[in-house]
């Protein structure tokens, strides 16, 4: 009993000693009473996890049919993992008395980087790295010359509450005047007792954010905390700037840019109760929270909720709806563009539908038009109508928006002599090329390499095909050289600082035109963007994916509504070679709504999600035939009932990926309780087969993409 559940214990696992949490305890075990082992050592005073906390795990873990410690590990940061402090240590530096003397008698002239950092230290008792880290550059190498000289110690302690970042004051300034829709969501949405799921379906500009802090507000009022989920680490920055300066109380940021100590801290500001607010991305789904009033998820339709790549494959989304669904606390998901899983939800009443069909303020909603690029000259990728469209806005003092989802200098490179194409050696893919670092990249496996001078297979010269963001940009200087042009993608922006100061330049008007992938358009607001111009509106009009035409309706309509969102009039313009294409008509003629109207009809038919629950049973192997085989095997394990079948297995779409070839056997039902009857049953099985310790495989529950 000195280990209640929530706790880690430090156990002998073989010949190592591990950290794990207690789930729960039982009076009698099946292992024989030989093989127990004995608790090392209780790491925590109190339970770092809650009863609810604990059930939400272990669902997940049920659920996705994945290894429950692997589970209990996502929830938790680094530092609690590897068994350190719960609150973490932080080091404080002191001069020695042998210190003080020499600084008096001047002993360290002749080091005067040492003389300065044991300066600083005698003059600030009690530094830490962090400030030290701020005041000199490479400190540690000096600092530990003075230990050795016995003139500087350290010594280290948990770090205080008061450590915390302190939020800025309280805003003076007047509270924005809702539209009636917005009072509308804010009056709904804060009824004493108010429980249950919404979709805050707002069109972009209609002030989401502003509907979700007045509902923080209310909460923060009764005395109860908030989760609030964001799908990108870019974003964070964003919201935790306007939270903290909405309320003055303690808010926690919670994403993978931090540091593990940093992550720790905010951590256990949550699970403490001294943070009101927590914001974060995926994996803060699970953070503990105490007094728990509200979680949103804000833009809900984003692929990031979902973990599609090794490990554990959960949806932070749908595991928000069941978190408050179980603490009794509404939970409220916006988007401008909802996915379809949850306008379905809607439907089945599932979720409560609130609207704000009206942008904010004076704004009003763009005007879109499509470019028949079989109709007009295109020049390096822009078509002349858009071309004269940016040269009128920009001489109006606005600025342009530009959106491709292709970064590097250009996709292929290609021969013109011989049709040779430079190919990736590890995968089924064509090498990017990278203009600047002279370099040809392959953006599925990492691989890296020279650029060849001229062709390897005839010697002739070679030429870039196709246009990335990279290319736009050199050729946007090219064609307004008096405006200066910023690049938003991962090439350019590699850390969150990067993508805050490029923002800044834009904000600031020193950048007039931006040119980027995805990253351009989730949440960010440009005021003085008034022309967006879709590049290539065509890449995902005829892929195998089933949910490519919902990525791309939902990609348009957010880019467009990065125009016009102050008082000067947005327009929109769409590059494409198929104009009568009916997902451009219906997204041009009906809106967002019309398409998924179409598009669910579409998925009924067609027995697809969300009418119908998948999973997915994927495996690679260093030969072609081997994760087939697996899978062929798997198949065979366990009779499908009449409700469940197994289809495939088949190789995946791009079949060989860094040196291992991928396949799948695809697993639906349309009853969700019937496929996870099925694969409570067949999962076992999969584990126990010979070839599951040399293929790689994982299962993959309401997958995102079927490829």
């Amino acid at each position: 009993m000195a280990a209640p559940p929530g706790v880690r214990v430090r156990v002998p696992f073989g010949r190592q000693r591990l950290v794990g949490i207690v789930v729960r305890h039982s009076e009698t075990t099946e292992v024989p009473e030989g093989k127990l082992r004995a608790v090392e050592a209780v790491l925590d005073a109190a339970p770092l996890l809650s009863a609810g906390d604990l059930e939400l795990l272990q669902w997940a873990a049920d659920y996705y049919h994945h290894p429950v410690g692997e589970v209990f590990a996502t929830a938790l940061p680094k530092v609690l993992r590897e068994g350190r402090a719960a609150m973490p240590l932080q080091r404080l530096w002191q001069a020695t008395a042998a210190g003080q003397l020499a600084l008096k008698d001047e002993s360290l002239r002749r080091a005067p980087r040492q003389q300065a950092l044991l300066a600083h230290v005698a003059a600030h008792m009690d530094c830490d790295d962090a400030a030290l880290d701020a005041a000199f550059d490479n400190w540690r190498a000096h600092a530990r010359g003075l230990g050795n000289r016995g003139l500087l110690q350290s010594r280290q302690q948990e770090m205080a509450a008061a450590a915390l970042p302190a939020p800025v004051s309280q805003t003076t300034q007047a509270l924005p005047v809702l539209t009636p829709a917005q009072q509308r969501a804010v009056e709904l949405l804060t009824q004493p007792g108010m429980q249950g799921a919404f979709l805050l379906d707002g069109v972009t500009g209609s002030g989401k954010t502003e509907v979700y802090m007045r509902v923080v507000s209310e909460v923060l009022s009764r005395g109860r905390s908030a989760l609030i989920l964001c799908p990108e680490i870019g974003l964070t920055p964003q919201l935790l700037e306007r939270f903290e300066q909405r309320f003055a109380v303690p808010v926690a940021a919670l994403h993978s840019a931090l540091t593990d100590t940093a992550r720790a801290r905010a951590w256990h500001a949550a699970a403490t109760d001294r943070a009101s607010i927590v914001i974060g991305t995926r994996s803060a789904v699970f953070t503990p929270i105490p007094r728990l009033g509200l979680i949103v998820v804000d833009e809900e339709h984003d692929s990031s909720y979902k973990q599609q790549e090794g490990g554990f494959r959960y949806s932070a989304r749908d595991l928000a709806l069941l978190r408050g669904q179980r603490s009794g606390v509404p939970v409220v998901l916006g988007s401008a563009t909802p996915s379809l899983e949850s306008i379905h939800n809607v439907h089945t009443g599932r979720l409560t539908h609130i609207e704000l069909p009206e942008r904010a303020g004076s704004a009003v909603p763009p005007r879109l038009a499509l470019i028949d690029l079989r109709a007009h000259p295109v020049h390096k990728g822009i078509a002349t109508p858009l071309r004269h469209a940016m040269q009128r806005h920009l001489e109006a003092g606005s600025q342009v928006l530009l959106y491709l989802n292709r970064r590097g200098y250009a996709p292929t490179l290609l021969c013109q002599s011989c049709g040779w194409i430079a190919p990736c050696s590890s995968c089924d893919a064509r090498l990017t090329v990278h203009q600047r670092s002279d370099r040809l990249a392959c953006h599925h496996c990492g691989a890296d390499v020279p650029r060849p001078a001229s062709c390897p297979r005839c010697g002739y010269e070679l030429h870039p095909l196709g246009h990335g963001t990279e290319r736009v940009e050199e050729t946007l200087a090219e064609m307004f050289p008096d405006f200066a042009v910023e690049r938003f993608d991962r090439d350019s922006l590699r850390q969150a600082q990067q993508l805050e100061q490029a923002i800044e330049r834009v904000h600031s008007g020193a950048a007039r035109i931006l040119v980027g992938t995805q990253m351009l358009t989730k949440g960010h607001h440009f005021p003085d963007v008034t022309l967006v111009g879709v590049l290539n509106a065509d890449q995902s009009l005829f892929s195998t994916d089933f949910r490519a035409a919902e990525r791309l309706a939902q990609t348009i309509v957010q880019v467009a509504g990065r125009a016009g969102r102050a008082e000067r009039p947005g327009e929109v313009l769409i590059q494409s070679q198929y104009p009568e294409h009916p997902l451009l008509t219906t997204l041009l003629e009906k809106g967002y709504a019309g398409f998924a109207a179409g598009a669910l009809t579409e998925r009924d038919a067609a027995h697809w999600p969300p009418f119908v629950r998948l999973a997915i049973l994927r495996a690679s192997d260093t030969t072609a035939d081997g994760a087939l085989k697996f899978l062929r095997a798997a198949k065979a394990l366990l009779p499908a009932p009449a409700d469940v079948q197994l289809r495939g297995p088949v190789p995946a779409a791009m079949s060989r990926r860094a040196d291992r070839y991928h396949a799948q056997l695809l697993v639906e039902s349309r009853a969700r309780i019937r496929l996870q009857q099925f694969l409570a049953g067949w999962i076992p099985g999969v584990e126990a087969l010979p070839a599951a310790r040399s293929v790689r495989w994982a299962l993959d529950v309401d997958p995102l993409e079927v490829l």
